[in-house]
């Protein structure tokens, strides 16, 4: 066992002893996790902007996994995927979703739930030209959620797209796009000792403001 001193663990301590009261929080919960998220980058937490993303067929049957989240706002969370994956087929038919900030390092979760919404072609695109080249190719590649016959059927996909788009810039595929989770309910999560939890959760009222009510862990 390393006894290297880790500050990341000192930050989790102090949190996990202060707690989180009421007041602490705005009335606005995109407030919160814009400085919720600013501090876990600033705590050195691996990928901040890592979720996971809950989504469920049109008979309720769910399915998680992580992706990478591209950005939030007043209007929600936005992400990008391949629309024929698992995921991308769900929304399709059951357009809602939960995702999960799991900042674990410092001991705070944000979790929110809505409808998702597709996000524009021209922000796609625009998106889609600042990823790195292998990474566009890869999405003209991957036939994300089929099955693949081995490792090697997937990187000759990958050679022969490249061979493809060799010398020319690499389009959004039209099958790859994003979506925006717009929150209806937000929780915000405080770990504690004896795990006594600190949980609010934020629920829309009818004037447009939001009620924030104390949850039992």
């Amino acid at each position: 066992m390393s006894d290297e001193w880790n500050p990341v663990d000192d930050e989790r301590r102090r949190l996990e002893e202060r707690g989180l009261g009421a007041d602490d929080l705005d009335p606005d919960p995109i407030v919160v996790l814009r400085e919720w998220f600013a501090h876990a980058r600033r705590s050195g937490v691996h990928q901040p902007e890592a979720i996971t993303l809950a989504t469920s067929t049109a008979d309720g049957r769910p399915s998680v996994r992580f992706v990478l989240g591209k950005g939030f706002d007043e209007r929600g969370v936005v992400f990008y995927t391949n629309e024929r994956s698992r995921k991308g087929g769900d929304l399709r038919v059951n357009p809602v979703a939960a995702v999960l900030f799991p900042w674990h390092q410092v001991s705070r979760q944000v979790r929110i739930v809505g409808s998702v919404d597709r996000v524009s072609e021209q922000d796609a695109d625009v998106y889609f030209a600042t990823r790195p080249r292998g990474s566009q190719i890869g999405a003209w590649a991957s036939p994300q959620s089929q099955v693949l016959v081995d490792r090697d059927d997937l990187e000759a996909r990958w050679s022969e797209e490249e061979r493809r788009w060799h010398g020319h810039d690499v389009p959004r595929p039209p099958h790859w796009g994003g979506f925006r989770v717009v929150p209806d309910e937000w929780e915000f999560w405080q770990g504690r000792a004896n795990r006594l939890h600190d949980r609010f959760r934020y629920l829309p009222d009818a004037d447009g403001s939001w009620r924030v009510e104390r949850l039992s862990p």
